[in-house]
């Protein structure tokens, strides 16, 4: 849960950084100090991701990353998919730690002492 969470919001710094490319021409320093500020969120929020803060600090920024698409269109579309990645990421890596557990209980319950 914690390597897909962390890889999704690591991709999510980077193409927010592409966006803020696609924002220079047009837009003031306010949109892209904001941008900036969702970047540099990402990228500190993926070393949160063993604690349950940084999921919910994750999903926040998936609303921001979506709300950036005020500012770059396509956006609107990058951040939903990506907050479907989050989504996946959260719920199959739920699945993938439950299986890993199930595995490390029946080998150590096989284990002669």
């Amino acid at each position: 849960m914690r390597i897909l969470g962390s890889a999704v919001i690591t991709m999510e710094a980077l193409i927010m950084g592409f966006a803020l490319l696609l924002a220079m021409e047009n837009h003031g320093a306010v949109a892209l100090s904001l941008g900036g500020l969702l970047a540099l969120a990402c990228l500190l929020t993926a070393g949160l991701m063993k604690k349950k803060i940084g999921w919910l600090i994750g999903t926040a920024l998936q609303v921001g990353l979506i709300a950036y698409g005020l500012v770059v269109p396509s956006m609107y579309f990058i951040g939903a998919l990506f907050g479907g990645l989050w989504a996946t990421a959260f719920f199959l890596g739920r699945k993938g730690e439950a299986i890993r557990a199930k595995l490390i209980a029946e080998r150590d319950q096989n284990s002669p002492i």
